[in-house]
């Protein structure tokens, strides 16, 4: 669906916000693009429709490298890339009906048709009771929404999200991130998520990439993401043990005692393992803390434990996690 090979973003200051990005979206997916301020997600994704050129590399959209579009062409293909922003972009000046209607107006819809469209998008936003009120009268919920029907005008295949529900509180951005995973099943659209916010990609995302000084530092599906970040800047974006620090652990240490940290993904994490592995090996399992993701795919478990009792019998309860499709890591080896 969506090809980014070797793309770079230069500004005419000289900063390099995009370097040398490789990227694959598939038809379906619900991709997160997440990084700090300055990551350059924001302008990645403005490369994706063109709103940005790019320097150099291609953008390849249904199998067509957009970046080689004249100008008519580019108009053309953008009718099919919906975008929402974070401040919605709506105009004060109309209905929130004309608002909808004026996206249409723009790609030349018949005037005869245009209405229909508008009533059928706040219809499937769940604002059909607004459409004659002005921005003003509007929450940032309602707002958002009203730029999501207005992005969804001319039956796009891509929804482009930049930093969309960062304006919004918690409750309103769990709203708008439900209809946004609605509309995307019901009208089986491809949907990228720029965010800097965690729980935004926990939500709703089944991909993610992780952005750092204008390069992708880390991709792959969301549960393994979670379940086994492997860039500082990933773990800093998870922070998943809060309760957990270093001098926690660093009191708990036994010699002659493993201190492992566990993680499940999927159905494992619902099984009851430690039980298990206690009565298998005939040691003790002491949980020192732990907590389950649970993520738009699936759910992930973490878990700090020390082992105690005998040691070989420790080792083997550790190999046996392994085997089982637990996620093992050993903090302290008891030695």
């Amino acid at each position: 669906m969506i090809l980014i090979e070797k793309v770079n973003k230069i500004y005419s200051n000289g900063f390099h916000a995009v370097k040398n990005v490789d990227l694959e979206i598939k038809k379906g997916d619900i991709f997160g693009i997440i990084g700090l301020s300055g990551a350059g997600k924001s302008s990645l994704i403005r490369l994706i429709n063109r709103l940005e050129e790019p320097t150099s590399g291609k953008v390849i959209i249904d199998g067509v490298d957009i970046t080689s579009l004249s100008k008519t062409e580019l108009l053309e293909k953008r009718k099919k890339i919906g975008m929402i922003f974070q401040h919605f972009n709506l105009l004060s000046s109309r209905t929130v009906g004309e608002n909808v209607a004026f996206a249409l107006e723009i790609a030349k819809w018949d005037k005869n048709k245009i209405q229909e469209r508008v009533k059928d998008l706040l219809e499937l936003v769940e604002l059909s009771d607004k459409i004659n009120y002005y921005p003003n009268q509007l929450s940032g919920g309602q707002k958002q929404r009203v730029a999501i029907a207005r992005a969804l005008a001319n039956n796009p295949d891509i929804l482009l999200s930049d930093e969309a529900t960062s304006a919004l509180d918690p409750k309103t951005t769990k709203s708008i991130l439900e209809l946004i995973k609605s509309i995307q099943k019901k009208l089986g659209l491809t949907v990228v998520m720029i965010t800097h916010q965690m729980e935004v990609i926990k939500e709703i995302c089944n991909k993610v990439a992780v952005m750092s000084g204008g390069q992708i530092v880390e991709k792959g599906g969301v549960h393994h993401i979670f379940s086994d970040p492997q860039s500082d800047i990933t773990k800093e974006l998870i922070s998943y043990l809060p309760s957990t620090d270093e001098k926690g652990i660093e009191v708990m240490k036994h010699k002659g005692q493993h201190i492992v940290k566990l993680k499940f993904l999927g159905v494992i994490a619902e099984e009851p393992i430690i039980s298990q592995a206690t009565r298998k090996f005939d040691i003790d399992l002491n949980i020192i803390s732990g907590s389950i993701d649970n993520l738009s795919t699936i759910q992930v478990g973490h878990l700090y434990v020390e082992l105690v009792g005998n040691f070989e019998k420790q080792k083997q309860a550790i190999k046996w996690f392994e085997e089982s499709g637990v996620i093992v890591e050993v903090i302290y080896d008891g030695i």
